[in-house]
This record gives structure tokens, sequence and C-alpha cells, in this order.
């Protein structure tokens, strides 16, 4: 049976977007990645901005050998956040 829990695009422009510790491989499979709304609760590496902004540029968390675990520990948060957002109850 296939393992869908990695993907390298080595054919994008930008591969390589982020250097990972030696004998990772970068995993592709969430380019953008979903826990970017849970804010300061998404258990990344990043900073932000003087402008108020969420930056994940040195952010390898969803690209390592254990993103893909990471991130469907926290992919009810972000399900509970879009149910919110549908029913008109998330402060904004």
């Amino acid at each position: 049976m296939p393992n869908y829990q990695f993907f390298a695009n080595k054919e994008c422009e930008y591969y390589p977007c982020h250097v990972l510790q030696p004998g990772e491989q970068l995993n592709c499979l969430f380019c953008y990645c979903p826990l970017y709304a849970l804010g300061e609760k998404c258990g990344g590496d990043f900073v932000y901005t003087k402008s108020g902004k969420k930056n994940c540029k040195n952010c390898t968390k969803p690209h390592d050998s254990q993103g893909y675990a990471h991130i469907m520990a926290h992919i009810q948060d972000i399900l509970e956040i879009s149910q919110k957002r549908e029913e008109g109850n998330l402060d904004e």
C-alpha cells in the first residue's frame, strides 16, 4: 500500500525552500502549513513581524520527518476553528 505521508516536489521552482538537518528529506506535503491559523499554539518555530504578522519562514516543522504526525496531532484544533468560523462564533 502506498504511503501518502511524504511527498518531495523536486520540480518546484522553490525546492528546497527550507534547509533541514543533515539526513532529513524535505517533505512538501504541507507546503502551506494548515497549522498557521493556530497562531502561537501551532508548535512551530515562528516569529511575529513588527506589523504583527506571523512569519513562519524559518519553521521546518511541517517539512521534517515528524511533520505529518505533528500536523495530524493538531488537526482537530483546525477543524474546530473552521466550525466556529462557519457558525460565526470566531473572534476575528
